[in-house]
C-alpha cells in the first residue's frame, strides 16, 4: 500500500487526524510504537468543543454512550466551577471518560474510513526533503510519504527531526495520582480545592493532589502507596481508606510549545506541539482539535485543491490557541502551588478567595468557560471569518431527515448552505438552499471543521466559493 501521510503516535489526536484524512480519501497510516493501548488513562475529560466536533461527523453519541456527563468543570481547583451550561453550544458539559476508551473509539473510527494502524512499529528516524518524506522502523523497514505528522508526545522524533525547537521551562512542581479499587464511600464528596477525586469506570475512584512536602520530588520517581496514603492525610486529614492501587504515578508542569507546528515536509499536532500541567484537562482537547484543523487542509494540500498558504494557516491558527493554553495552565498551576509555600500562604488564599468571588460574576465564568471547552476558540481576528459555527436549526424541504446544521457535516466536505440561489458548479462542497437558517446572514460557507470560512448575501456565494477552495476546484 502507498501512503500519502505518516502519522505517528496511535493516540487521540494521531488517531482522529488519520480518521479526518481517511474520511478526505487519503492514504494514511498510523504507526505506533506500543503493541497494545495503553491501559492507564491520564486524560479523562472531553470538553464541549470536542463533543462538538463529534458530533460534526456524527459520531458524539460512541463517546456519550461510553463516559459520564458533567456540567461544568473547574478552573484552578478553585470552589466556583466554570458552568459550562450557559455555553453557546448543545453540548454544555463535559464526558467523563477515560483515555483508553476515547482511543479506543477514535481507533475503530479510522479503521472502518480505511486508516491503516501499524502497532509494535517504534520509528527510529525521519528524513525529509522537498519532495518526500522517509521514516525508518526499528524492525528495518522504512516507508515513504508525501508528509509525515508528529504525534508521538513531548519527546517527538518527528519534531526534532524537523529541527523544531520545542520552547519553554523545565519542570519545578510534581503531582501524584493514583486509580483505586477501593475507597470510603464519600470520597469524592470529601474532596476539596486541594484534592480531585473523580470516580472511573469498574468501580475505581482516581485521586490528583500536590503534596506540598513532595513538590519537589521529580515527576520520573515511582509513587509508592504508602507516600499516596500520607499525602492524603496531609492534604485532606485521612486517607479515604485507599487500597489495591491500579496505577500510581507523578507527574510535572514542564511546559512547551513548539516554535512552529509546520516545517516542509513535517507538522506537528498535540503533545509534539504543547506540553503543559494538566489544569482543568485540556492537553487531549487541544489535541483534538489540532487535529480537526490539521485534517482538511493537508488533506486538500495532497488531493491538489488547497489554495496557496492553506496549509501553512494550521501553524497560524493552532499555534497561537497552544500559546493561550501553556498560558493559562502555567496561571493556574501557580494558583495551585503559592499557598503550598509559607511565605506566600497568606496573600495566596486570600487571592484565591477573590478568583472565587470574581467567578460567580456570570460574564467572568462565561469567559473562562468559554476558554476552557474550547468553544470561545476563534480563528479571525476581528472577521466573523473563522469563527465557530454553532450546531444551528435549519428546515431544508428536500432533507425532512436534517434539523441541525452539524448533520450535513459528517462527510467532512466544505458546506454551501443558502436561503436562496441556484447551484453553483463545484465539485468539492456540499451545497443546500434552506427555507430557514437560524442566523441573519443569507450564506454560509463552513469550512469541514465547523469553522466559518464566508458569510454575506447569497449574490456573493460564488466568488466566496472560489477563494476558499481555490482555482484547480471549479468546473
Amino acid at each position: 500500500m502507498s501512503v500519502d501521510v505518516i502519522v505517528v503516535g496511535a493516540g487521540p489526536t494521531g488517531l482522529l487526524l488519520a480518521a479526518e484524512l481517511a474520511l478526505a480519501g487519503v492514504r494514511v497510516r498510523v504507526l505506533e510504537r506500543r503493541v497494545e493501548r495503553r491501559r492507564e488513562s491520564r486524560a479523562l475529560t472531553m470538553h464541549p468543543r470536542s463533543i462538538e466536533m463529534m458530533d460534526l461527523r456524527g459520531i458524539a453519541d460512541r463517546f456519550l454512550s461510553r463516559g459520564r456527563t458533567v456540567p461544568g468543570w473547574h478552573f484552578a481547583a478553585l470552589d466556583t466551577r466554570l458552568d459550562f451550561t450557559r455555553l453557546p453550544t448543545r453540548h454544555g458539559y463535559t464526558i467523563f471518560l477515560a483515555q483508553a476508551r476515547t482511543e479506543e473509539v477514535l481507533e475503530a473510527r479510522a479503521r472502518e474510513l480505511g486508516a491503516e494502524v501499524v502497532r509494535g512499529c517504534a520509528v527510529t528516524a525521519v528524513r525529509h526533503d522537498d519532495d518526500s518524506v522517509t521514516v525508518e522502523t526499528a524492525d528495518g523497514g522504512s516507508v515513504r510519504a508525501a508528509y509525515v505528522v508528529g504525534c508521538d508526545g513531548g519527546r517527538s522524533m518527528a519534531r526534532e527531526a524537523a529541527g523544531i525547537a520545542f520552547e519553554g521551562t523545565d519542570e519545578t512542581v510534581s503531582a501524584i495520582l493514583g486509580d483505586f479499587a477501593v475507597t470510603d464511600p464519600d470520597a469524592v464528596q470529601a474532596a476539596n480545592g486541594r484534592l480531585l477525586a473523580v470516580p472511573l469506570e469498574d468501580g475505581l475512584t482516581r485521586f490528583v493532589l500536590v503534596n506540598p512536602e513532595r513538590m519537589r520530588v521529580p515527576s520520573a520517581e515511582p509513587v509508592t502507596l504508602e507516600e499516596f496514603r500520607k499525602a492524603l492525610v496531609d492534604v485532606a486529614g485521612r486517607d479515604f481508606g485507599v487500597a489495591e492501587p491500579r496505577w500510581l504515578s507523578r507527574f510535572g508542569n514542564a511546559t512547551r510549545l513548539a516554535a512552529r507546528y509546520r516545517q516542509g515536509r513535517i507538522l506537528v499536532a498535540g503533545d509534539a506541539a504543547h506540553i503543559h500541567f494538566p489544569a482543568a484537562g485540556q492537553g487531549l482537547n487541544t489535541g483534538l482539535q489540532d487535529a480537526m484543523n490539521l485534517g482538511w487542509k493537508l488533506a486538500a494540500q495532497i488531493t491538489g485543491w488547497a489554495p496557496a498558504g492553506l496549509l501553512d494557516s494550521y501553524d497560524a491558527e493552532r499555534r497561537p490557541v497552544g500559546a493561550a493554553v501553556t498560558a493559562n495552565t502555567e496561571v493556574q498551576t501557580l494558583l495551585l502551588e503559592l499557598p503550598l509555600l509559607a511565605q506566600y500562604r497568606r496573600p495566596a488564599q486570600a487571592l484565591r478567595a477573590m478568583l472565587n468571588d470574581l467567578l460567580g460574576i456570570e460574564a467572568v465564568n462565561h469567559r473562562l468557560a468559554g476558554m476552557v471547552s474550547g468553544i470561545a476558540t476563534d480563528y479571525g481576528d476581528d472577521s466573523p471569518a473563522g469563527s465557530r459555527v454553532p450546531d444551528l436549526a435549519v428546515t431544508i424541504p428536500e432533507r425532512p431527515d436534517v434539523q441541525r446544521l452539524y448533520q450535513l457535516l459528517h462527510d467532512g466536505r466544505p458546506l454551501l448552505i443558502r436561503t436562496a440561489g441556484d447551484p453553483i458548479a463545484h465539485d468539492r462542497i456540499t451545497q443546500i438552499t434552506a427555507t430557514t437558517l437560524d442566523t441573519d446572514a443569507e450564506a454560509l460557507l463552513i469550512r469541514p471543521d465547523g469553522h466559518l470560512a464566508w458569510s454575506g448575501p447569497n449574490s456573493d456565494a460564488t466568488s466566496a466559493l472560489h477563494t476558499l477552495l481555490g482555482p484547480t476546484a471549479a468546473r
